[in-house]
């Protein structure tokens, strides 16, 4: 059974699930159930899962949940992460038990996984467009009033198309409503401040419709020019302030707070920042972090993003640590500087950046791994296959032999959770604890 906190998720029907012959990761001859796996003494180490394996180191899991706690206790905002990072249950319940508000999503069809473990507030930060997936979320909210879920919109025909779905429904009360604002040349949002003010207007005429607030994504300006991002990410910020603060003079707003969300995972010190200079208003402002990859964080574009966000925080404390990593052995030696490992796309993420290369061990009898000497990089990717260099001249051009262990850090942890239907969490010598499931 799993031992992170489960924030009141009903996750006991993961721990009783029969898991097959076939399971990615596991090393399974018969059917096994999920919530013995943590008995079976299994050490990644040893050889005694089946590679490629995906594992989460739970310390840094822990650390990172307490980390982005405190971190939003001490800015005065609140945390809905992204759940799509993970889309695993037991992390969203680990979430909500760690001081989360609600989980973000951005499809009907993940609104639905997280409402049948029991996620009781959701904020949908996507368009909701298709007549099917506005009928799924309104069938969630007609028979769980209790249910709480926020949604987008960035255009007249967004409203009206929600607003027409809502008459066909009876709702306990009016669906919540953000408007977007975009980045020209990006992607979904209102293009200016005037026309994302239109929208609010048209929201709140609308029956059936309430306007909770606006939101935005400042990721989209992440690029090389850090210095540039800054004051972009600022001028975003206080664009969708003024925004909030225009609404409420015209009294478009009938819920009971202001919602201002934003927040991704490079920039959200930003985000808590500039939020907080938003005051004055005729009602309870509730400001909305997205974060959702500083679960995980990772060893590559986010690994160097933290480390830039807590340089601008005067960097007194430690920051977020990688936790996932991705395993599997050496197939073949073919040349000398070269190792093909049974690890490929299929696998590990490769959008932002090729696996890391971290770790090597010899499964028989490792007790710890041992570090890869610097110039060791996985240079081209197969669906099965990656490619690692070995440095000309290194003794690991005589020693690593097929039948080793590899273990790569990723960079972007999105598109790694997205390969997994099951991932292990590993202790520091990397023994299996409990298994964590994804539903993509």
């Amino acid at each position: 059974m799993h031992t992170l906190p489960h924030g009141g998720l009903a996750l006991s029907s993961l721990d009783d699930q029969m898991l097959l012959p076939g399971t990615k990761g596991l090393p399974l001859r018969e059917p096994l159930r999920q919530g013995a796996i943590g008995v079976q003494g299994w050490n990644v180490l040893r050889g005694d899962t089946s590679y490629p394996v995906a594992v989460l180191k739970e310390s840094s899991l822990r650390h990172n949940l307490a980390w982005m706690h405190a971190f939003c206790e001490r800015h005065g905002v609140t945390l809905a992460p992204h759940g799509k990072t993970t889309m695993s249950p037991q992390l969203f319940g680990a979430q909500l038990a760690n001081g989360a508000w609600g989980i973000t999503l951005a499809t009907a069809i993940q609104v639905q996984v997280a409402h049948r473990f029991g996620v009781r507030r959701v904020l949908l930060a996507n368009q909701l467009v298709a007549r099917a997936d506005i009928a799924a979320v309104l069938s969630l909210l007609h028979g769980d009033p209790d249910f709480e879920c926020i949604v987008l919109a960035d255009s007249h025909a967004g409203v009206a198309r929600l607003a027409q779905a809502v008459a066909a429904h009876k709702l306990a009360r009016p669906l919540p409503v953000l408007v977007e604002l975009g980045l020209a040349g990006k992607r979904a949002g209102c293009r200016t401040p005037q026309e994302a003010m239109e929208v609010a207007r048209a929201i709140a005429l609308a029956d059936g419709l309430a306007l909770a607030g606006f939101e935005g994504y400042e990721g989209l300006l992440v690029s090389d020019d850090r210095a540039a991002d800054l004051g972009q990410v600022d001028d975003f910020l206080a664009q969708l302030a003024a925004l909030v603060r225009g609404a409420d003079a015209e009294g478009l707003f009938t819920t009971s707070e202001i919602v201002v969300s934003a927040g991704g995972s490079s920039y959200f010190d930003l985000v808590a920042r500039g939020f907080s200079q938003v005051d004055g208003l005729s009602r309870p402002l509730r400001a909305i972090l997205r974060s959702g990859c500083y679960l995980t964080s990772d060893h590559g574009m986010y690994h160097r993003h933290i480390d830039e966000l807590n340089a601008r925080a005067g960097g007194e404390e430690e920051g977020l640590r990688p936790a996932l990593e991705v395993w599997s052995t050496v197939q073949s030696r073919p040349e000398p500087t070269l190792a093909i490992l049974t690890m490929g796309k299929r696998d590990a993420s490769y959008d932002a950046d090729l696996p890391i290369p971290l770790y090597t061990a010899c499964p028989d009898g490792a007790a710890a791994p041992i570090a890869l000497p610097p110039g060791c990089t996985i240079f081209k990717m197969n669906d099965q296959h990656a490619y690692l260099r070995l440095p000309d001249g290194d003794p690991l051009c005589e020693t690593l032999a097929v039948g080793d262990l590899v273990g790569c850090g990723i960079s972007h942890p999105c598109t790694t959770f997205d390969k997994w239907p099951l991932l292990l969490a590993v202790d520091d010598d990397y023994t299996v604890r409990y298994a964590l499931n994804t539903f993509f």
